[in-house]
């Protein structure tokens, strides 16, 4: 019997901090998990519109996803750590029982232990054999009581033991497989919305959008194949280029004849002064 409760002790006490330790790690993952679809969130609205739309959609499955693991993580702590921790208490109270019992066993032993010194020292004193054999009686019946209790007691904390063994791990394997079904029909839904993603959409609208931002350079270059009256009334057409070259060209010959004519007059002038002063001398 003390080994009975001794290990149910020692191996529920394991299972309890196990499970307790199990339910806190799917809680940790459940937040960490939260926080990945936060950033996916985020993520998605800095991207083009057909991946935010599909990431925004992930992020929902996966969000469902959290919401069934809470689920779990409540069940868990209700069916599974509750009734384990409950185990402290009744462990107590059977141990009780059997202290109970061997304190009755004890003392029925000693009362027969002290009649038979009696008989051995004084077999004619009836008086006192008298007392000690009631006193032995006395003490068998507060043990065979005690021995009926403790009996029964161990029967049912066996028996509460066998069916909450197995309905606590049977209620631990419907939790994970309602949560892991759940799931698996959300992964599912999530892995058709990555699947079904078209990432040439979204590189049609970058390119669209890196055309739109350098179009202007590519629109500056004038087109060979339009026609004469087109390239005419363009500002940068080839035969605007031209007049505007040959106009620079008149201005810079003008401008090298005006000097031509300065220079030659300031020769004159510097002859007739080396005239006049030769004269004055």
């Amino acid at each position: 019997m003390e080994n009975i409760v001794t290990n149910a002790e020692k191996y529920f006490g394991k299972f309890c901090i196990l499970m307790a330790a199990y339910t806190r790690k799917t809680a940790k993952l459940r937040d960490k998990s939260d926080l990945l679809v936060k950033q996916l969130i985020d993520y998605g609205n800095t991207e083009n519109p057909e991946l935010r739309t599909t990431v925004k959609n992930f992020a929902e499955e996966l969000a469902k996803v959290q919401d069934y693991r809470q689920a779990e993580v409540e069940r868990l702590e209700v069916k599974v750590i509750a009734p384990l921790k409950m185990y402290g208490a009744l462990i107590k109270q059977t141990r009780a029982e059997i202290k109970k019992f061997n304190k009755a066993r004890n003392n029925e032993i000693k009362q027969l232990e002290k009649l038979e010194k009696i008989r051995q020292k004084s077999p004619s004193d009836r008086q006192m054999i008298s007392q000690a054999e009631s006193q032995v009686h006395k003490a068998s019946v507060d043990a065979n009581r005690t021995t009926q209790q403790l009996e029964e007691t161990m029967d049912e904390f066996q028996k509460q033991k066998l069916k909450d063994i197995q309905k606590l791990f049977l209620d631990f394997v419907t939790i994970e497989m309602t949560f892991h079904a759940k799931a698996l029909e959300v992964y599912s839904n999530a892995f058709q919305i990555l699947e079904s993603y078209d990432a040439e959409k979204d590189l049609e609208d970058f390119r669209a959008k890196i055309h739109i931002a350098s179009g202007t350079f590519h629109e500056a270059r004038p087109d060979t194949t339009t026609t004469t009256s087109q390239s005419a009334a363009l500002p940068w057409s080839t035969q605007s280029i031209r007049s505007t070259l040959q106009k620079l060209e008149l201005v810079e010959s003008d401008k090298e004849s005006e000097g031509d004519q300065l220079q030659d007059l300031r020769d004159a002038e510097y002859t007739q002064i080396q005239w006049v002063t030769s004269r004055t001398t």
